[in-house]
């Protein structure tokens, strides 16, 4: 398996809405694969395809696992996602492996599910609350060319923007439940 290079926020590729996979053909189980390694390795608990450069609609992710126990990781990937909210809303921090040292407040909804295939065509569906809720909802934006930064409103999005334009944090950035040991979520 292979590393794959993470792009970072200002590449036009995280901005463009990804096409449909139409092929679930060995090169798509490559590429799975390679975005497996690349999520454990980033440490990060999603990564959506194009992070790294791939205008395709799949992403892979694992809210479950434990840094220091390799044997607790139970990657899963969903290729051509539906996503459905659910009512209410939850309130916590979310980062990004695309936009790294950030982390901000972000509004979510409270429960999602998404459907759609794994990397051999077969039928998933994937339903939660909590991390895996906010994951499938921010590895689907990414899909659709949104990156959570789009989503903060009030004073986050303030200082998100004072952050990006001076290069660095304008305070420490708020705890995120995307980090893994030293890394964020797709």
């Amino acid at each position: 398996m292979t590393l794959l290079p993470i792009r970072t926020l200002g590449d036009p590729i995280l901005r463009t809405p990804a096409e449909p996979v139409t092929a679930f053909d060995a090169a798509l189980r490559r590429l799975v694969a390679n975005m497996i390694e690349t999520m454990y390795a980033a440490p990060g608990v999603g990564l959506a395809a194009p992070q790294i450069g791939v205008g395709l609609r799949l992403f892979v992710f694992d809210t479950g696992y434990d840094t220091e126990e390799p044997t607790t990781r139970r990657p899963l990937v969903v290729v051509n996602p539906q996503l459905e909210r659910g009512e209410g809303d939850q309130h916590g921090s979310e980062g990004c492996l695309s936009i790294p040292r950030l982390g901000y407040p972000t509004t979510r909804s409270a429960s999602a599910t998404v459907r759609g295939f794994d990397e051999t065509g077969s039928p998933v569906e994937y339903s939660g609350s909590g991390l895996l809720a906010r994951c499938l909802q921010h590895e689907t934006d990414h899909l659709d060319g949104t990156l959570y930064l789009d989503r903060l409103t009030g004073e986050y999005r303030q200082a998100a923007r004072v952050a990006l334009r001076d290069g660095v944090p304008a305070a420490a950035p708020a705890p995120s439940v995307f980090r893994r040991a030293r890394g964020h979520a797709g």
